[in-house]
């Protein structure tokens, strides 16, 4: 699936690039993107759970959040994400015992962005980049079994490469009562680029090569350049579903207008 929109609120516009891959050795696209501009809302989610219950898990979650509408700010917008969030995980939970009581859910990683604003939300290892300039930030932190340990420090970076439970999640949407979720918030600046990806892309890019393809393909448009990322994770396996988002953020500016006439009660103000 390909997707591109360019969309504006009163302080900032948005071109948003979509891309999602069922991946070379899947029969079945378990991944879910749903994007909403006018809202502020980007959203990977990768479910998990064999056929039919992975993919149902993470729609559930997108076709949640399509009813969010117009927020009146970031705290309202986080709001309503949360709820919506909170619906979805009773949902998918409720399927789960459908089908017999197993495990089924999905990650989220999701990007929320109000005025110059912005909310990066996830549960799960999908994540989300930001590039400003030419520093390219991750910004989430996998909640997975090897990053947990990397945290306590019993393995090393080196032995986490071949650790035997490396793609083992500790968190999900639809495996606890609750949703357990991570936030990071901050300022939006002119020219940021946000990629929201699922573990489909990152299993084969380290941070600094997937640092320089950024760098070297944003001078254009975002459409090509996440053709490549899904090209290149395509080639090098594609073992798993591959989904990409691209959001680069700009000032938008208010339209000129003219004034023609005499309006005594703005004398001085003009």
């Amino acid at each position: 699936m390909k997707k591109q929109v360019i969309a504006s609120d009163e302080m900032m516009s948005f071109e948003t690039t979509i891309r999602t891959d069922v991946g070379c050795v899947r029969k079945l696209n378990e991944d879910s993107v749903m994007a909403t501009p006018a809202s502020g809302l980007w959203v990977v989610a990768d479910g998990m759970g064999g056929h039919t219950a992975g993919d149902f898990a993470s729609q559930t979650i997108c076709k949640a959040m399509d009813t969010v509408g117009h927020p009146t700010g970031a705290m309202d917008l986080r709001a309503r994400f949360m709820s919506r969030l909170t619906d979805a995980n009773t949902r998918i939970q409720d399927k789960a015992a459908e089908l017999g009581g197993g495990t089924i859910g999905s990650t989220v990683v999701a990007l929320l962005i109000q005025q110059d604003h912005f909310a990066c939300i996830w549960s799960g290892d999908s994540r989300i980049y930001r590039m400003r300039g030419d520093q390219l930030t991750r910004i989430t932190r996998d909640h997975t079994e090897v990053q947990a340990l990397l945290d306590t420090g019993a393995i090393t970076a080196q032995q986490a490469e071949d650790w035997p439970r490396k793609n083992v999640i500790t968190r999900a949407i639809g495996v606890t009562e609750l949703p357990e979720c991570d936030m990071v918030e901050g300022a939006l600046l002119e020219g940021d680029v946000f990629l929201l990806c699922s573990d489909g892309l990152t299993e084969y890019f380290e941070d600094p090569e997937l640092a320089d393809v950024l760098y070297t393909g944003l001078a254009g448009s975002l459409e090509p350049l996440c053709d490549q990322l899904v090209s290149m994770a395509l080639l090098r396996g594609g073992k798993d579903n591959v989904s990409v988002i691209m959001v680069r953020c700009h000032k938008a500016g208010f339209p000129a207008f003219a004034v023609d006439g005499e309006y005594p009660e703005f004398r001085g103000l003009l």
